[in-house]
């Protein structure tokens, strides 16, 4: 709901204000779990910022938005960090709040600039106000300026640019996307270097501990980075920090059921039924439960399965891909691939669809407690690394 500004001193009504609800404040307030009052308090306004924002944008220009890279993962992000992305399309808007008065200036966390996996095309300026219940756009630019024109603090690690270097009538930014789709809005940015996992386990450990305040400026960007661009990694630390157990075990699923925070994203166990696929035989096999995750590739329903071979403790596991719709088959070029928790490839860890095909499957033989991650090409939309533990 539009936010009537009128009653405010100096406010500007050619920006956009929004009226955030008593109801949304008391949701926003009560979800998730946090390590340290600073980090609950940033993700109530990160929430309390995306939920009006993301209302107002999904009914006034694009009902297909979304954030990024899912609602379940995000207490992950803003357990460390500031913003929030949300991707329409092709295009990614990152929204950074803040509560203060003073908006002389943007100030953007560098991970939303230089990790290459976070970078957006648009960055809005958010002034949160939820005792008057408003939310307020007073700004926005792109990765690109902000790149060329802002500076950069390497004290806290942002990039600054002035309020008078942004455009603070959000409008223009539906207008340029209509009549300028093709207009740069990205600059290129470094890869940050591969971590091996020893270095990414003594990272965790030593970040995981909740008295790290700012683990975001504990060590170097490029190490931070890389720990934070891998989405298992990062949903471990955030686990550590908050002394919870890993919920990403498959084993443990098929024994109590899936976790909650995997059945938000996708994950359900189902019955398998091998009369299916092997009719003659069926009264001599039983069923058993399988892993399903559902994924959406360029607009198409697929499945992803995890299914144990024979007893899972033998640990042999089938990854299969099968399209969901009736008579449907995998087009041509798709890749299924496992890689290691560090994301290093082994020997026979990928299948690739020369022709459009019924299914993809690799199979795998893996020692106790083993991690891999799962990746599908095309990447599928919101796609964030898991790390599958065995």
């Amino acid at each position: 709901m539009i936010f009537d500004p009128v009653s405010l001193t100096f406010a500007d009504p050619t920006q956009l204000w929004l009226e955030v609800s008593e109801t949304d404040r008391n949701q926003a307030w009560q979800q998730s779990q946090f390590s340290r009052t600073n980090c609950r308090w940033n993700a109530y306004l990160n929430q309390l910022c995306l939920s009006t924002f993301l209302d107002w944008l999904r009914a006034e220009h694009a009902p297909e938005a979304t954030p990024w890279p899912n609602a379940p993962t995000l207490p992950s992000i803003w357990e460390v960090v500031n913003g929030t992305a949300i991707t329409l399309g092709t295009t990614r808007l990152v929204l950074i709040p803040t509560e203060t008065i003073d908006l002389s200036e943007l100030r953007v966390p560098q991970e939303w600039v230089d990790i290459p996996g976070w970078v957006a095309d648009y960055y809005l300026a958010v002034r949160v106000n939820p005792d008057e219940g408003f939310v307020q756009i007073w700004g926005y630019t792109t990765h690109l300026q902000l790149k060329t024109s802002g500076s950069y603090d390497s004290k806290d690690r942002t990039y600054c640019l002035d309020e008078d270097e942004l455009i603070q009538d959000l409008s223009v930014l539906w207008v340029a996307r209509q009549l300028c789709p093709e207009e740069r809005t990205r600059s290129a940015v470094a890869p940050l270097p591969a971590l091996p996992l020893a270095q990414a386990e003594t990272l965790i450990a030593r970040l995981g501990n909740s008295d790290v305040i700012m683990p975001r400026l504990a060590v170097p960007f490029d190490l931070w980075g890389a720990l934070l661009e891998h989405g298992g990694w990062r949903q471990r630390l955030y686990n550590r920090r908050l002394g919870l157990a890993e919920p990403w075990s498959i084993l443990q699923w098929l024994q109590t059921g899936v976790s909650e925070v995997a059945q938000q994203i996708g994950w359900s166990g189902v019955e398998f039924q091998p009369s299916l696929a092997i009719a003659r035989t069926a009264d001599q096999i039983p069923s058993t439960v399988i892993l399903s995750r559902q994924i959406v590739i360029a607009g198409q329903q697929y499945e992803l399965r995890v299914i144990p071979r024979g007893n899972p403790e033998q640990r042999t596991w089938r990854f299969e891909l099968r399209n969901t719709s009736m008579g449907a088959r995998i087009p041509s070029g798709f890749k299924l691939r496992l890689l290691t928790e560090d994301l290093q490839d082994f020997e026979n860890n990928e299948d690739v669809a020369t022709t459009a095909v019924d299914h993809l499957f690799v199979e795998v033989a893996l020692e106790p407690d083993e991690g891999l991650v799962w990746e599908i090409e095309p990447m599928p939309e919101n796609y964030d690394q898991e790390i599958l533990r065995f």
